[in-house]
């Protein structure tokens, strides 16, 4: 009779559990509820409640389109942690913003070119102003330029990698975002050899080099405002002093 009586006992718990998760299963797996917010007979947001009941996500269809183009990911009590767009409109995300603890705009990546691969990435600082881009140019899912933006969100120094080793060899410094430097480093080492100087309008004026790679300028090449060459000069003796000019 005990065994009988336990048996009972634990069917009907069992019976008792399976009621309780079924019942509770939509709370467990999180609400959604959905909106008309335009009045036009179709759903255009959709919003997910985490398991204790606050907003975890909201899903947009911003024109009314019948697609999703935006997405919104919430921690906590509705704090704003991430955004997801379809700036393109083709049904793939293209553009996410991250946010900070504090709430602030803290990185943006892109698909610039919508191929389906994020190459471009943006860096706020706790004000939301940029200060540095990081482009991917040849999709092989490392960045080959960085651009540098001073306190005023200015372009000061852009860094490249032409040869897609993972280091810089040519290094463009701006003053008011016009170009006055440009640097490259010719031979691999990862030190500049070539100094090009810029003034306004980009107009070149004058060029030097380090023509044995000794950390030393030995060669200048002089132009005038219009960008012609006017002059050369050589130090064939490494002393540091030119010892060989060309008038043009």
């Amino acid at each position: 009779m005990n065994q009988y009586k336990f048996q009972f006992r634990f069917v009907r718990i069992l019976i008792i559990g399976f009621l309780i998760f079924f019942l509770f299963l939509p709370y467990a797996s999180g609400e959604v509820t959905e909106v008309d917010s335009n009045f036009d007979g179709k759903m255009d947001q959709w919003r997910y409640l985490s398991l204790e009941g606050k907003v975890s996500k909201i899903k947009y269809d911003t024109d009314y389109n019948g697609s999703i183009d935006q997405i919104e990911y919430y921690e906590g009590k509705k704090k704003l942690v991430k955004v997801e767009f379809d700036s393109n409109k083709d049904e793939l995300m293209d553009h996410t913003q991250y946010y900070s603890k504090s709430g602030k705009l803290a990185k943006v990546e892109k698909d610039s070119n919508y191929d389906g691969v994020f190459d471009w990435i943006e860096f706020f600082n706790e004000n939301e102003n940029i200060i540095r881009i990081e482009i991917d140019k040849n999709g092989d899912s490392h960045a080959d330029i960085f651009q540098y933006f001073d306190g005023n969100q200015k372009l000061m120094r852009i860094d490249h990698d032409t040869d897609q080793n993972r280091k810089a060899d040519r290094w463009d410094y701006f003053t008011n975002e016009k170009l006055i430097r440009v640097e490259f480093d010719t031979n691999s080492d990862f030190k500049p050899d070539q100094w090009q100087y810029f003034l306004g309008s980009n107009i070149i004026e004058k060029v030097e080099n380090d023509t044995n790679f000794d950390g030393k300028v030995d060669y200048w090449e002089y132009f005038d405002s219009s960008g012609k060459l006017t002059r050369r000069e050589s130090d064939r003796n490494y002393d540091g002093k030119p010892d060989l000019v060309q008038n043009q």
